[in-house]
């Protein structure tokens, strides 16, 4: 078949993108602009071979092979199949597994089905040497592409360039069409910008509201003094609110705990324990039919980018779309910035589906939590055309 394929290998290509432009080959100092990243490879794939595009097959590594914003972007535009790899971490790098074996069955196949008269690689690694060899045996001409190095020297397997058909350099003024550094400078990426209300709620005392047990004699009620000696440690917010239950033994001598909630319009204080007239919403779960479970996953595989403050205004969006008493949206927008319990799990747990807080460092990665949180709020003033100003609270 007189046509093209593109087999592009992520981590190379962007990997050494942000070598070229950086100084260091971290994706996280680069913006890619997918669209024109894409396009421009399939003009240049056309212009090269001659012969019309067929598919451009994009390999990339995720944790558990989840799908990341990126990758959601890229499998919906056209012509772009998008193959993952697992990316595990190990001695504190991370390292792709499986992309090289996946672009070596995939090169294999498509020169043995005559799938395609032309195919471009975008990788610098040798294990393809022997994929390679086997497509130019059945009639397949291999281009060979290289981004251009930032010293100057081959950043590919010398093996896999002397057994391609055809090469071609990716040059800076082709690379910075799509890709751009963010933040620089120098070629040192920024520190970290400091969290001083993070260090203030590390700092805070523990409650002294609680009552301290009376002295064990003779070993009588030791047992009973070690199980209500307030735990050492930061006390969490439920610990606080439980103070104020009436259940609590401690509320008959404790008041109610005042809780201050961070958020991004600053600190907002609220009372201890979650209200009635929110903590009994239905969750979206409960809201949605099937037929709308359906649409929704079609609306999130092909319009939704992964974005984590479009992703919270999505959520949003459906809930209250699906709330048959809209007389709840101003109490729920009175208790801002605290999400009742259960649609702040079903948010986060909706959020997990576009690979927004799975493998950052082991953890959930804080400002992704503050980003989705405040798409959701966005959504309910819009809805509600309430502001909420910054808190004006003393630290």
């Amino acid at each position: 078949m007189d046509r093209c394929v593109v087999l592009v290998d992520a981590g190379y290509l962007l990997g050494a993108a942000a070598s070229l432009l950086a100084g260091e080959p971290s994706r996280s100092r680069i913006s890619i602009d997918h669209a024109t990243l894409v396009q421009g490879l399939r003009d240049r794939a056309e212009a090269d071979t001659g012969h019309p595009l067929l598919r451009i097959y994009w390999f990339d590594g995720a944790p558990d092979r989840v799908p990341q914003p990126e990758h959601r972007r890229l499998r919906v535009m056209p012509r772009v199949t998008v193959r993952l790899g697992a990316l595990t971490r190990s001695d504190g790098r991370w390292a792709q597994k499986g992309v090289d074996a996946a672009m070596h069955a995939e090169l294999t196949e498509l020169a043995r089905n005559r799938a395609c008269s032309d195919i471009v690689l975008v990788t610098g690694d040798g294990d393809l040497l022997p994929g390679m060899m086997s497509a130019k045996e059945h009639g397949v001409a291999v281009h060979l592409w290289a981004v251009q190095a930032a010293d100057g020297d081959y950043n590919q397997s010398e093996d896999l360039v002397a057994e391609a058909d055809e090469r071609r350099v990716l040059d800076r003024e082709w690379i910075t069409r799509a890709v751009r550094v963010k933040d620089l400078t120098g070629v040192c990426a920024p520190a970290p910008a400091p969290r001083p209300e993070i260090a203030a709620i590390l700092a805070a005392p523990l409650p002294s509201t609680a009552p301290q047990p009376e002295p064990a004699q003779n070993g009588v009620g030791a047992a009973e003094a070690s199980a209500v000696q307030p735990a050492k440690g930061v006390p969490t917010p439920k610990d606080l609110a439980d103070l104020g239950r009436p259940s609590m033994p401690e509320a008959r001598t404790a008041p109610a705990a005042t809780l201050r909630w961070s958020s991004d319009r600053g600190w907002v204080e609220r009372p201890g324990g979650e209200p009635p007239e929110t903590a009994g919403l239905p969750t979206l779960a409960q809201l949605t039919t099937a037929e709308q479970r359906w649409a929704d996953r079609e609306e999130d595989i092909t319009a939704i980018g992964g974005d984590p403050y479009e992703v919270g205004q999505v959520f949003a969006r459906r809930w209250i779309e699906r709330l048959p008493d809209q007389s709840h949206l101003p109490l729920l927008a009175a208790q801002y910035p605290r999400v009742p319990h259960r649609i702040d799990g079903e948010l986060l747990r909706y959020a997990a589906r576009f690979g927004l807080l799975a493998h950052k460092d082991d953890q959930i990665d804080e400002h992704d939590r503050y980003a989705i949180r405040a798409g959701f709020w966005r959504e309910i003033d819009i809805r509600t055309a309430v502001e909420h100003a910054p808190a004006t609270t003393e630290s």
